[in-house]
């Protein structure tokens, strides 16, 4: 249960609505054990009119009853019967309404706050997490902690009730058999104890082993293309399969505990029944108590069979809201390594400086750059080139501050990156990643995403579009800018993804425009209409362009040259030309695939 206490400041926030809801179980079990009574009582008057010997009773309908036939008799506590059964149905339906409904507020403000948590947490975390292992713990997790929440809490009050209300009227009425009618119980909760651990570490096994296939699934229906290409279809419905059969023999074990757990509890209460008809039958004969009183006490063990079974459920409830809650607070105990110090609104310039610049990326221990160094100003251009792997994408990494350096210091506007408000930091840089994202939506909507605070008008997003070079083929499709780009794009070439990605990095007006290798999939043509639209866009404004080809870059006040996390040259393309090192020999390879 330690797990389970941080959820206790949702009970409490509910504090009231789920004591009226334990006010309703109350009065809806008195008016449950109270048809016991008149029952009972039925039963002796009938009794005492067919033998014509006079009972004790201290019901209040005595005098009525005294001079009127049998069956009205009966019909009267017949009727006295179902008004109280009418009376407890209201009774159950606003303890529902109170206990059931607190537990689906619950469900909102935890699926809420999980969610939350996510958005807060730096990229680092979703590298080492996959995302069906994410999405599991806010859906099917808080799942499991809701039912222990509602049905856990409202049948483990309802048992509480009707023990605290129905034994000590068993035990006025006869010690003996009161005693043999609950003897089953403590021997019923001993073996709950010890079959709640054995299912407490199956469900866990169960939800980790679903966590594995939503995000089996999840990668198949994202990576749908790439699977149908390689005809990849029968393995990756022979891997499901598989992790099926493990999930399949998990709940196997989880069930077969429930399937044996669940006859023996019947079979004790079954116990409790078969004692009390004995016992009872013996008190009867010894005069000790009525006819009545057994049925009496038959009906109170029938009425606690149901609870009492719901010992085992609730357990079993209890035990998988317990695995998956301490699954949701290893989530929510994760903190993000990248800390915004203040919410303090300051002026970007732009200007922009490495110094002494080393990084280790947490998650593989790849060391990624070594004492790298380079200085832009405002409205400066600076390239970076290098092979692939070289380091360029982690120096972007670090200046939108994805991670923080190991060594050295990144340096806005002449303060530390890790001193300025992310926030309104990230708001004035446009990003244009290498792996376009875009989503579900419309072409207007994916491009009006990277505005600032409220929707554009559509002269703005058109303008957005013409300067990316795409406007011309936006509105060649059927319903131009409200065209569906399908599931992150699908259904726009890759070049026409990275120009809508582009338009949405450019509308917001950035002070620094990233460009992380995201002009390899347009022509060269388009390269420079763009390139052409943005040095007029990106006046007195700061550019960082990334790029393994030359012709991206060549127009840019500074270009730093990347290898192996090192930089090993720097300088105006001109001057890397004419220093014929590693930059001359690329830019000669180039020129010659270009010219074949």
């Amino acid at each position: 249960m330690n797990s389970l206490k941080y959820l206790n400041k949702y009970l409490w926030k509910y504090k009231f609505r789920l004591l009226l809801g334990f006010v309703f179980i109350i009065f809806s079990n008195l008016f449950a054990v109270y048809p016991a009574q008149l029952i009972r009582e039925a039963l002796d008057l009938v009794e005492s009119k067919l033998s014509g010997v006079a009972i004790e009773s201290t019901s209040f309908l005595t005098v009525y009853i005294e001079n009127i036939p049998i069956t009205k008799v009966v019909l009267l506590y017949g009727g006295i019967v179902f008004a109280a059964a009418i009376i407890k149905g209201i009774f159950t339906f606003f303890m529902r309404q109170t206990i059931i409904i607190s537990s689906r507020l619950i469900e909102f403000e935890l699926k809420n706050e999980i969610y939350n948590h996510y958005q807060e947490l730096d990229i680092s975390f979703y590298k080492e997490n996959n995302t069906g292992d994410i999405m599991n713990r806010i859906s099917e997790d808080v799942s499991k902690v809701r039912m222990y929440l509602g049905p856990g809490i409202m049948y483990s009050l309802n048992l509480a009730a009707l023990f605290v209300i129905i034994v000590p009227i068993m035990f006025s009425i006869n010690v003996k058999l009161t005693i043999y009618s609950l003897l089953p119980l403590p021997v019923l909760s001993i073996i709950i104890y010890y079959v709640s651990n054995i299912i407490n570490k199956q469900s866990t096994k169960v939800q980790a082993k679903l966590s594995d296939i939503t995000t089996l699934t999840q990668e198949t229906y994202s990576g749908i293309r790439i699977i149908k290409s390689f005809v990849k279809e029968n393995y990756f419905t022979a891997q499901l399969e598989k992790e099926n059969e493990n999930y399949k023999n998990r709940s196997m074990d989880l069930v077969k505990t429930n399937a044996f757990f669940s006859p023996t509890m019947l079979l004790l209460i079954g116990l409790s029944t078969i004692f009390t008809i004995y016992v009872g039958g013996q008190e009867y004969i010894a005069g000790n108590i009525s006819k009545g009183n057994i049925l009496e006490f038959v009906i109170y063990v029938n009425m606690l069979t149901w609870p009492v079974t719901a010992i085992g459920w609730v357990s079993s409830i209890i035990q998988r809201a317990s695995a998956s809650q301490t699954r949701i607070n290893e989530f929510l105990s994760t903190t993000s390594k990248i800390k915004n110090p203040s919410n303090e609104i300051i002026e970007i310039e732009g200007e922009i400086e490495f110094k002494n610049v080393s990084f280790t990326y947490p998650e593989s221990g790849i060391n990624a750059l070594k004492d790298i160094s380079f200085n832009v100003k405002q409205g400066e251009t600076l390239a970076i080139v290098g092979k692939t792997g070289s380091g360029k994408s982690s120096i972007v990494n670090l200046l939108l501050r994805n991670y923080d350096v190991n060594n050295g210091e990144v340096l806005i506007d002449g303060k530390n990156i890790k001193s300025i408000n992310l926030n309104n930091y990230r708001e004035n840089v446009g990003f244009v990643p290498q792996d376009i994202f875009l989503f579900s939506d419309t072409i207007e909507n994916n491009i009006a995403f990277g505005y600032k605070n409220k929707l554009p008008e559509k002269e703005v997003i058109e303008q957005a579009a013409k300067d990316a070079a795409i406007y011309t083929s936006i509105i060649g499709f059927e319903k131009g800018f409200k065209t569906r780009v399908g599931e992150r794009g699908v259904t726009l070439s890759g070049g026409q993804k990275q120009r809508v990605s582009i338009a949405r990095a450019i509308i917001k007006a950035p002070k620094i425009l990233i460009f992380d290798d995201c002009l390899s999939a347009v022509d060269t043509e388009t390269e420079d209409i763009i390139l052409t639209n943005l040095s007029k866009i990106m006046k007195n404004k700061t550019s960082i362009i990334v790029s393994h080809r030359i012709s991206s870059i060549r127009n840019a006040n500074h270009i730093v040259m990347i290898e192996n996390g090192e930089l090993i040259e720097k300088g105006t393309h001109q001057e890397l030309i004419a220093a014929k090192g590693a930059y001359y020999k690329m830019y000669q390879k180039q020129l010659m695939e270009e010219n074949e």
